[in-house]
């Protein structure tokens, strides 16, 4: 038994009521769902979907986010494989829907990322439980600030510099820290930007993410050279992932929020 829905890009998708085999192709979406106590229907996933620790290792891995094996995908005979759009591409999703449905979220801001929660609780028939997480979401995670009062921009990439821009989930993160992104009006969600264009943001702080480049405590003095007057944090970039991580995510973010 099957019914029709439309998913976050406006896509009619035809998934199983309940389904029984699911593959992940968004690390946020992967730790969702075993949140929401799915982890005998999941059976794909990428090799960077890595929560929960240990336990996700079992699942078989299908490529990254932006490659997959379209064969290894193909024998597990999924009934529903999610994605999500900034995650994947849509010649992945393309391809993946002559297998099985392809139901794509889409999450730029923190609302969006409790919607993406509510949607796979519904898309798997965990309505409770998605439920649940959310109110314990939102209760640990930080108060929107009442105002930006510091110019901040996250570093994500070295060589060349890329920092995120607006429309993005981590801009929302940032707003509510009480930071404002100068970075955030340009075209690009992930603009790459010079030591120069650092320098004339005139920026009050610069946050140095883990991943998806490993910035680390030897990387600070470089910036630093450049921007003599600026707040340099190392912080956790797992931390700025949206979906179930935002409750481990909460406490970390509130601590960050008051030691800058």
């Amino acid at each position: 038994m099957t019914h029709s829905i439309t998913d976050h890009l406006g896509r009619r998708v035809n998934i199983p009521a309940v389904p029984k085999r699911i593959i992940s192709i968004c690390p946020a979406i992967t730790e969702t769902l075993f949140a929401l106590g799915l982890e005998n229907e999941i059976v794909g996933r990428t090799k960077y979907c890595i929560f929960p620790k240990g336990i996700v290792d079992e699942v078989a891995v299908v490529g990254g986010t932006k490659e997959v094996n379209v064969e290894t995908i193909r024998n597990l005979q999924a009934d529903l494989i999610l994605a999500e759009k900034e995650e994947n591409t849509e010649e992945i999703v393309l391809a993946l829907e002559k297998i099985a449905p392809v139901f794509v979220l889409e999450v730029q801001k923190i609302e969006e990322s409790y919607r993406l929660i509510e949607t796979l609780g519904l898309l798997t028939n965990r309505q409770q439980a998605a439920s649940r997480l959310i109110t314990s979401c939102k209760a640990s995670f930080p108060v929107r600030a009442d105002k930006q009062n510091l110019n901040a921009a996250y570093v994500i990439w070295r060589k060349p510099y890329m920092v995120v821009g607006g429309t993005t989930y981590i801009n929302d993160v940032l707003h509510t820290l009480g930071f404002q992104n100068p970075f955030e009006t340009g075209e690009s969600r992930y603009p790459t930007v010079t030591k120069e264009e650092l320098a004339a943001a005139k920026l009050d702080v610069l946050l140095l993410a883990s991943e998806p480049f490993p910035f680390q405590e030897k990387h600070i003095a470089e910036f630093q050279s450049f921007l003599p007057n600026t707040k340099i944090v190392l912080v956790d970039g797992e931390m700025f992932w949206n979906g179930a991580k935002m409750l481990e995510a909460g406490p970390y973010l509130e601590k960050l929020k008051k030691e800058i």
